[in-house]
């Protein structure tokens, strides 16, 4: 007669089930080196075209190359632009700079952000080319 035995780990008596995990390698280390080297040749702002050609001569996909260049710690996001190609002004930030030139206080500077961001952006730029009184 064979005896249960109620350990909850797996074990079937003194044999336990251990199964070794084999890593499969995804990049060799030439991949891992060509992408490495294509994003430090370009401060790690790559262009979407140079990055699917990039995936293409590795055979991954673009988001694989995205990943593994983050990963190994040569890419950077890009900052956000508007339509127009031009840095993203936050109201904020409008509103913090129109209450400096002015000699607001916080609190009446912040209250500049419930305006329409082209008024500020209007304001600030009036301001910035404007002579001291």
């Amino acid at each position: 007669m064979s005896q249960r035995n109620p350990n909850p780990n797996g074990s079937i008596g003194d044999l336990k089930m251990n199964a070794k995990t084999v890593k499969t390698v995804n990049y060799t280390d030439e991949q891992t080196a060509k992408v490495v080297e294509a994003f430090k040749a370009v401060n790690g702002k790559m262009a979407k075209d140079a990055i699917d050609v990039l995936a293409a001569s590795i055979g991954k996909s673009a988001r694989s190359i995205i990943a593994k260049a983050s990963r190994e710690g040569v890419y950077s996001k890009g900052e956000p632009v508007t339509k127009t190609g031009e840095p993203v002004e936050h109201k904020e930030e409008l509103a913090t700079a129109i209450g400096a030139v002015l000699g607001l206080d916080e609190a009446s500077a912040s209250s500049l952000t419930k305006s329409n961001k082209k008024a500020l952006q209007v304001i600030f730029a009036a301001l910035a080319n404007s002579k001291p009184i």
